[in-house]
């Protein structure tokens, strides 16, 4: 059986140095996309895992993911569909199970947990996260923990996925831009956000007007109305999902305003609907397979945290 990769032949593979490899598998913010990219296509080829508190994966009897969400979201939306069975695809090659639970955002009452724990979509001041900090229980976050909570995580680089999409506005001349939020307590939702808007002000444009859907389709249709009353000259919309973004074109059409002529719309996922929809989204791709194996590679081994690249996919709405 060979050795198991270093890292300095990922990097080698990856084209870059050891030093910067080190930084993408830490979560600096002191490494391009491109490089991000590269080392993290050069540790899926390779099978590199950066070991922390080894475990030997045969050992676990099982995982339980627990979804900070609504049962019904579980099943509606394409995120869960995309990241579950690729976490289960990697269990699934230990011997290891997968069994799910979830608990609403407000997590008053809580189910008796044990084993190892993978963590989705926690909210601000989550009970279960609080308790989970102090627990000793072996857990992975997937999503960056809220404020305060210090737990391993693995997740995409959503300020970095807001950022992209505000340069592509910025640059084809957008200067009305306006923005459809997530969950305001959901640290993925405040990154996309802040990622947005702080490029925005740097070019100049003080106000970025939001709403906030809870990522559905029906919220991002409210959301657009809301913007349009709001500030009716509008010239962009971003939208923290793909969903939300298929909404607000429907907004945007019922209300007579062409997109992309007068209106720019930029969702985040780059899920099916974004090449159903007319016009084709633009979006910010997150790799939410990659995201689920890693995650799941890491609570079975342990390792550092690990920060995913997104990448912005230009189609015909903006």
């Amino acid at each position: 059986m060979s050795d198991p990769p270093t890292l300095a032949q990922v990097a080698a593979a990856a084209g870059v140095s050891q030093a910067t490899a080190s930084r993408v598998l830490t979560g600096s913010v002191r490494v391009s996309t491109s490089a991000r990219r590269q080392v993290h296509d050069a540790m899926s080829r390779m099978g590199y895992v950066r070991h922390r508190a080894p475990h030997r994966a045969e050992s676990v009897a099982g995982v339980t993911a627990v979804v900070c969400d609504h049962l019904p979201r579980l099943f509606a939306d394409p995120f869960y569909a995309r990241l579950l069975p690729a976490v289960n695809s990697v269990l699934a090659e230990h011997g290891t199970h997968l069994t799910m639970v979830t608990i609403a955002p407000g997590g008053a009452t809580q189910p008796p947990l044990s084993g190892p724990l993978l963590v989705i979509g926690a909210r601000e001041n989550h009970p279960l996260a609080v308790r989970l900090c102090t627990s000793g229980a072996r857990v992975r976050m997937v999503g960056r923990p809220p404020d305060g909570v210090a737990l391993p995580f693995a997740d995409v680089d959503n300020v970095d996925g807001g950022r992209q999409a505000a340069e592509h506005l910025l640059l084809s001349g957008r200067t009305a831009i306006a923005a459809i939020g997530g969950p305001a307590d959901l640290p993925a939702s405040r990154d996309r956000l802040g990622g947005l808007i702080r490029t925005a002000r740097a070019a100049g444009i003080a106000d970025v007007p939001v709403a906030y859907g809870d990522f559905s389709a029906a919220s991002g249709t409210h959301a657009a109305q809301w913007l349009l009353r709001r500030c009716p000259g509008l010239d962009a919309v971003f939208a923290a999902s793909d969903l939300m973004a298929a909404g607000a074109l429907q907004a945007l059409r019922r209300a007579g305003r062409r997109v992309p002529d007068d209106v720019a719309v930029i969702g985040f996922d780059d899920a099916a609907v974004a090449r159903r929809t007319t016009p084709s989204l633009t979006t910010v791709r997150q790799p939410v397979e990659e995201l689920g194996r890693v995650a799941a590679r890491l609570l079975l081994a342990g390792g550092d945290d690990a920060m995913l690249p997104v990448e912005l996919v230009i189609r015909d709405t903006a």
